[in-house]
């Protein structure tokens, strides 16, 4: 049982517009009523509480320290509402939605563009996407599931392997002074890292037998897709996954100046909370993906034979 009462969505709903505005002017146009009916709410909430949350000064309103603090709180709170009732909702006509965290260069280039063919199959299911570079706590955020690279050692969660990485130096073909015939000749250029695979080069090149501390010199950048346009742009060189750019080089202006395969020792991995019981979008997309990275696992193995 409750020991206070909580404020009405009326006077929450006006606070948090006139938190995000700092206005009570423009929270009263954004909701459709008047400047007063604002107020009223908010000084019906501050006296609730016993907490002032905002200041007036003349013809405007400042947030206290508590009243900001409060209002990211409910802003967070009413966005959890918004994606449970739009999920209720979904539950209502047999499918649902799913909230996934990705990772945002693997989405655009591969999952994005594989995913028709899930909405195909499932017209009743869809996949909200939001970006998650590192290991979060799935207890405090609202995502089910998440598309991970590295090891399968996220704490609490269990992890389906989808693929390996195999990766591959790009660069702008007007930047090479010559052609590329040994791998410690790329040094003589700026190495472009993705500070997501911080040991890339060093890695790649030891690889290939060259062991250089210029190995870890060069720009970071925190997406691949930014690695890419730097060396579209003829920046340097960037070492990227090879499935981010097949059959792309072209319409990036770009070229693998000297072949060598390299296969990373992490891969990508859908995880998902152990303890949580999951829902029928999550099962369905969980067998989809599992069956779609197989059947891309096949189709690297056929190619690389081929070869």
């Amino acid at each position: 049982m409750r020991k206070f009462k909580i404020p009405n969505m009326g006077a929450l709903l006006a606070f948090e517009a006139a938190a995000r505005h700092e206005s009570f002017t423009h929270a009263a146009k954004e909701l459709f009523l008047t400047e007063s009916a604002i107020s009223r709410q908010i000084a019906t909430l501050e006296s609730n509480l016993g907490v002032r949350l905002f200041v007036r000064a003349k013809q405007r309103v400042v947030l206290t320290r508590a009243g900001r603090i409060y209002g990211t709180q409910v802003r967070r709170s009413l966005e959890h509402l918004d994606r449970d009732t739009l999920s209720i909702i979904a539950h209502g006509s047999g499918g649902g939605y799913l909230e996934l965290a990705v990772l945002p260069t693997f989405a655009s280039q591969w999952l994005i563009p594989r995913i028709g063919r899930f909405y195909a199959e499932t017209p009743d299911v869809r996949v909200n996407m939001g970006v998650r570079t590192d290991a979060f706590s799935f207890a405090d955020s609202h995502f089910e599931a998440a598309i991970h690279y590295g090891k399968p050692t996220w704490p609490g969660t269990s992890a389906d392997y989808l693929f390996g990485e195999d990766v591959v130096p790009v660069c702008k073909a007007s930047l090479l002074a010559r052609p590329i015939e040994r791998a410690h000749e790329l040094l003589a250029y700026p190495l472009l890292h993705s500070t997501t695979r911080p040991d890339g080069w060093r890695q790649w090149f030891a690889s290939l037998g060259v062991e250089d501390a210029s190995t870890m010199h060069g720009v970071r950048y925190e997406l691949h897709t930014m690695a890419i346009s730097a060396a579209a742009a003829g920046l340097g060189v960037a070492l990227v996954p090879k499935f981010f750019v097949d059959g792309q080089l072209r319409h990036f202006g770009l070229v693998v100046p000297f072949e060598a395969k390299f296969s990373a020792d992490s891969a990508y991995y859908l995880v998902y909370p152990t303890e949580l019981s999951h829902g029928r979008p999550f099962e369905r997309f969980r067998d989809w993906l599992l069956a779609e990275a197989g059947a891309y696992r096949a189709a690297e193995a056929a190619a690389q034979t081929e070869v």
